[in-house]
């Protein structure tokens, strides 16, 4: 296979990344509920930590429900697409930063992370949505978190998720048409 039909494939069976992104939309849910309490925020920003921690074991369980090759060992893309989420461990290191030199904003510091994180993802899945959004989230959550709570960027996370998870789903609906008009 070229790799075009590589990414093509990659895209398919991985759905675009959707157990990933479905995952996302508990994680900033159950970061709301932690912000929404009156706890001290270094145990918050604890604690948001905590919440994302599941990632990849609920995505692999979204996975199994919605019908998506989650290993994908016959594409070597699927490799690199975990590499690009693993890749994000390296840069909570900035998260872990601010946790305890700017307490207050270390959300803001993770929302951005989280979407500038996507952007390699917007060519593995020759997905525009993954590009806005990789784009759009920093800028977003840079914006929301200088402004707002924390709570609220929380809340505007998980809008922001139902959306990305919305414009995914019409993307991965298309590229299952290209592949019934092509046959």
């Amino acid at each position: 296979m070229d790799l075009e039909s590589l990414k093509k494939d990659c895209a398919r069976k991985q759905k675009k990344g959707l157990p990933f992104i479905m995952t996302s939309i508990l994680i900033w849910t159950g970061i709301l509920c932690v912000h929404a309490t009156g706890l001290p925020i270094l145990t918050k920003n604890l604690l948001t930590f905590c919440c994302a921690a599941p990632l990849v074991p609920v995505a692999f369980l979204i996975s199994k429900l919605i019908g998506v090759d989650f290993q994908g060992k016959d594409n070597p893309l699927t490799k690199l697409g975990l590499i690009f989420t693993v890749n994000q461990i390296v840069y909570l290191l900035i998260a872990m930063w601010v946790y305890h030199a700017v307490p207050d904003k270390m959300l803001m510091v993770f929302a951005m992370i989280f979407g500038a994180h996507l952007m390699p993802y917007s060519w593995l899945y020759d997905s525009k949505s993954y590009f806005v959004f990789s784009i759009a989230v920093p800028v977003l959550a840079l914006i929301v978190g200088l402004m707002f709570p924390p709570y609220v960027l929380a809340a505007v996370m998980i809008g922001v998720e139902i959306l990305f998870n919305i414009l995914l789903c019409i993307e991965v609906r298309r590229l299952g048409h290209d592949d019934t008009k092509q046959s």
